[in-house]
């Protein structure tokens, strides 16, 4: 790409209109691109997000080329089927609001039935994401969803832009992925932002119980290899990551820049037992 295209690819960013994340989603990244955003990278070729969630990255920068990947398969499957037909989505989505409202068990079966159809798997997960309690996700042993009917029940929101989120999501690739694959695929120019489940050495956090059974310490050495890698291959990167003596350890390197951050958690049910997390940003060639 040449410097007059990077220029062109500058420009348009600061002319688009904001996106709002669709999803509510643990350890969504809202707050950082709120505070931090001029921590990210105005140039760059494409983009590479290997924990997608909420996407907040993502629809902040609105990058013109995107490899999007996670392990939840009924994540990604929700960002296709916006990517494929916004308005069979919204429409969808739309009935599921009348139905939840005048029929109390609605939520429940549509919790127990998975549509095989991609439109509507969609608009099951964005459903259940948006009524379910405190916009939780967490599955059994079985991978089954959950969670219990929460207090919300708007289903559609004002801040819905389906149609301008489907059309940027033409430019990008949806993985079912490892982090690792995607990773590895960064080359020199490209960036990568990885905001794994935070977990640490010795379960010292309080997420671990749950963040454990999805991302092990193990994987936590294995992703700060692959961001090693990376770096010395020349990509940008940011990792966010919980702010621990453990993890600070992973990117003690000279590749990498650490920043320590703190940001309100607004994980818990009860607002009072809300509490200030540090964490920890990552940085290579930023």
């Amino acid at each position: 790409m040449t410097n007059e295209q990077h220029a062109q690819n500058e420009f348009k960013v600061r002319q688009r209109s904001r996106l709002i994340p669709f999803l509510a989603w643990a350890g969504g990244k809202r707050w950082f691109v709120s505070k931090y955003a001029h921590l990210l990278p105005t140039q760059f070729n494409r983009y590479i997000e290997p924990f997608l969630g909420a996407g907040s990255v993502y629809f902040h920068l609105q990058p013109q080329e995107a490899i999007l990947g996670d392990l939840n398969e009924e994540l990604i499957c929700a960002y296709r089927g916006i990517q494929f037909d916004w308005g069979a989505l919204e429409r969808s989505l739309k009935y599921r609001q009348r139905a939840h409202k005048d029929d109390p068990d609605y939520f429940y079966r549509t919790r127990e039935r998975m549509p095989r159809n991609t439109v509507q798997r969609a608009s099951r997960f964005i459903y259940l994401n948006r009524t379910c309690f405190n916009g939780i996700y967490r599955v059994n042993r079985q991978g089954k969803f959950n969670v219990p009917r929460g207090s919300k029940s708007k289903v559609v929101l004002e801040t819905d832009s389906f149609k301008e989120i489907s059309s940027l999501l033409q430019n990008a690739e949806l993985r079912v992925s490892d982090f690792e694959a995607l990773i590895d695929e960064a080359v020199e120019g490209d960036f990568v932002f990885a905001d794994p489940p935070y977990t640490v050495r010795h379960n010292y956090n309080g997420f671990i119980k749950y963040n454990e059974i999805l991302f092990s310490w193990e994987d936590q050495q294995r992703l700060a290899a692959t961001l090693t890698r990376a770096a010395q291959r020349g990509v940008k990167l940011i990792c966010t990551n919980a702010n621990h003596e453990s993890v600070r350890e992973l990117y003690c390197g000279m590749e990498f820049q650490l920043i320590q951050v703190a940001r309100n958690s607004s994980i818990s049910a009860k607002s009072a037992s809300r509490k200030n997390f540090e964490e920890l940003i990552v940085l290579a060639n930023i």
